[in-house]
């Protein structure tokens, strides 16, 4: 029987006692600073919507145009302009001042309002009987990234997210020269900004020159310096408490910086290294992203397996409701041998 070299290959497994339950197929790509493929798993040429993933890509144009600079934005604001954030005080506190210093506020974002994922600011909402706002919504801060953009552009701020508006075609021109391909077309994200397709195989790409990018080199790779830095200084500001891209890079200071995407995507820029890695799991599920993520990182070195961080995802145990270890997840052989 001939294998299909183009086709997704186990990457995470979860079994229960002896036997594998269920697998997880997916595909992943590790690539260096001129770009080559180090080590892959499934299809590099995979089509894929990198989603929340491609936000420090989306951020570019904000850095490289002066508009961050003319706004005075901080390392703060610029990691939250790549950030999934999960709608804490800290992060919403921080876009709604930002928003306020360009004279703007909940109403003039385009994201709709979702419930936060941060547990004391939900239950402080359903307490007071309040909606969340377009604050809450984990991608706010991008947006006011977008704002702060066409705001420095001179553009129309009302329908910042239209694909031919200045501030998307900005995003999209930055995408496709990064990843080093043209895009096949966009899917529109839960945010409601356009969110354009690559390769996998771009995507790490992309990654890879995040991480090899030098501060003075260029405009570009100032600017990608200054966005990996800022996420990897907040990691509590990409994400937040319990959440996977703030816990691992607070494993790893200033060695690496994560980032998800929603149905399972996940990046990695290895700034050490020069590597930049990209990952889909086909089934959408973020136990096996995020599995699968620690389990490259510790294959390439950067992270120590042991850590309590990387272990929680790399080797969690399924617990039953009676608190009973009933088995594990774990990446693939082909993924990872201890």
């Amino acid at each position: 029987m001939v294998q299909d070299v183009n086709a997704a290959e186990r990457l995470v497994e979860i079994w229960r006692g002896d036997f594998m339950e269920s697998q997880h197929l997916g595909h992943a790509v590790v690539c260096n600073t001129q770009g080559e493929i180090v080590e892959s798993w499934g299809n590099p040429d995979e089509v894929i919507l990198p989603r929340s993933s491609a936000k420090m890509l989306q951020a570019l144009p904000l850095v490289e145009s002066g508009a961050a600079d003319a706004a005075g934005l901080t390392t703060e604001q610029l990691a939250l302009s790549c950030a999934s954030h999960q709608g804490a005080a800290i992060h919403t506190d921080r876009v709604r001042a930002w928003l306020g210093d360009l004279g703007l506020g909940n109403d003039d974002l385009c994201c709709g309002p979702q419930m936060p994922d941060d547990r004391p600011a939900k239950k402080a909402l359903i307490c007071a009987d309040e909606s969340p706002c377009k604050i809450h919504n984990n991608c706010s801060g991008k947006h006011a990234g977008f704002l702060t953009l066409a705001q420095h552009l001179g553009a129309d701020q009302a329908d910042y997210v239209n694909p031919d508006h200045a501030v998307q075609q900005a995003a999209k021109l930055a995408f496709e020269e990064v990843t080093g391909m043209d895009s096949p077309g966009y899917g529109i994200d839960g945010c409601s900004a356009p969110n354009h397709a690559t390769s996998l195989h771009g995507m790490a790409r992309a990654m890879a020159s995040f991480a090899g990018a030098q501060s003075g080199r260029s405009t570009r790779d100032t600017a990608m310096v200054r966005l990996r830095e800022a996420m990897m200084l907040h990691p509590e500001l990409v994400a937040g408490e319990g959440r996977a891209c703030t816990e691992i890079m607070r494993a790893l200071p200033g060695r690496v910086a994560v980032k998800t995407g929603a149905e399972a995507f996940f990046i990695a820029i290895l700034p050490e290294q020069g590597l930049g890695v990209a990952l889909k799991i086909n089934d959408g599920s973020t136990r096996a992203s995020e599995c699968a993520i620690a389990a490259i990182l510790a294959r390439l070195g950067v992270a120590d397996a042991a850590d309590p961080m990387i272990k929680k995802r790399l080797n969690p145990r399924v617990l039953n409701f009676a608190g009973l270890d009933t088995g594990e997840i774990r990446p693939s052989a082909a993924l990872w041998s201890a």
